[in-house]
């Protein structure tokens, strides 16, 4: 095996903040000093490579001279301590409508994964693949974001069987019930695409082209105009996760688990656009 230098671009005080989590972790399950194979920084600059390049963990274990059982451990205990650290829905939009934000946005995506033998069945009374997107003709999670009108994602959720729609997504993780409540408790309206249609008050949409052909008239297109050029910029939440967290791309862990990396990425994140609370 050959041995190279490489450098990793993510500050150094991520992988202390990192660190300091996993120190408090292992105080927290009574882990005894000198019994673990890496300090919790070369525990924070394992996982934080893992993210930031999706090395296969097998050959990142040997490059920090631990197995690929250990780096497996080591990453998934990451991920856990990284998931938790994300705020609740409410928690989010209550801190976006304190900022004084006009709205959020909200998106679904799929996460690629490898296939998962698993089946369903589907309003037709098919036998399908759970986790097979139709939509995408891909295999993966389906992941519901909400972001500021700035793009930044400020929630994601647990992942979701990827044959289903967003919307269904949605009404099952009771993300529009919070919607709804951010709507009419703290006037921030909800912006979606058309896949949300029927969502329901304070979730806008654009209007869909009629069936007979006719053009939509002037106030709709309007509407679908403005809804647009407000909502375009929500885009930009998924590519901030997947664009510096090269793990998120392609998965080879069940989809199940893609909720809990998806929000621990999303925990990284605000660290380096500086959005963590007070607290942390």
């Amino acid at each position: 095996m050959i041995t190279y230098s490489a450098r990793l671009d993510v500050p150094r005080e991520l992988v202390r903040h990192v660190a300091s989590l996993l120190r408090a972790q292992r105080r927290a399950v009574g882990t005894r000093p000198g019994t673990r194979a890496l300090t919790c920084f070369y525990q924070a600059l394992l996982v934080l490579v893992w993210f930031r390049k999706g090395e296969d963990k097998a050959t990142l274990g040997a490059g920090f001279g631990v197995s690929r059982a250990t780096a497996y451990r080591y990453v998934a205990e990451a991920v856990r301590v990284l998931a938790v650290q994300t705020p609740t829905l409410h928690d989010a939009l209550a801190r976006v409508a304190a900022d004084g934000w006009s709205h959020v946005i909200l998106d679904g995506k799929l996460f690629d994964t490898d296939r998962l033998a698993e089946t369903t069945t589907s309003v037709k009374g098919d036998t399908i693949d759970a986790w097979y997107s139709g939509k995408h003709r891909d295999f993966g999670a389906n992941i519901q974001a909400v972001m500021r009108p700035d793009g930044l994602p400020i929630w994601t959720s647990d992942a979701m069987p990827g044959h289903l729609h967003d919307l269904t997504c949605a009404q099952r993780l009771d993300v529009t019930g919070a919607l709804y409540w951010a709507a009419s408790q703290l006037d921030l309206p909800t912006l979606a695409d058309s896949g949300y249609e029927g969502a329901g008050q304070g979730i806008h949409t654009p209007y869909k082209q009629p069936a007979d052909g006719r053009r939509l008239a002037v106030d709709n297109r309007t509407h679908n105009s403005l809804l647009r050029s407000l909502r375009c910029q929500g885009e930009r939440g998924f590519a901030i996760l997947t664009g510096r967290w090269r793990t998120l791309r392609h998965s080879t862990v069940s989809p199940r688990r893609m909720g809990a990396i998806v929000r621990a990425a999303l925990h990284l994140t605000h660290f380096e656009y500086r959005y963590l609370p007070e607290s942390c």
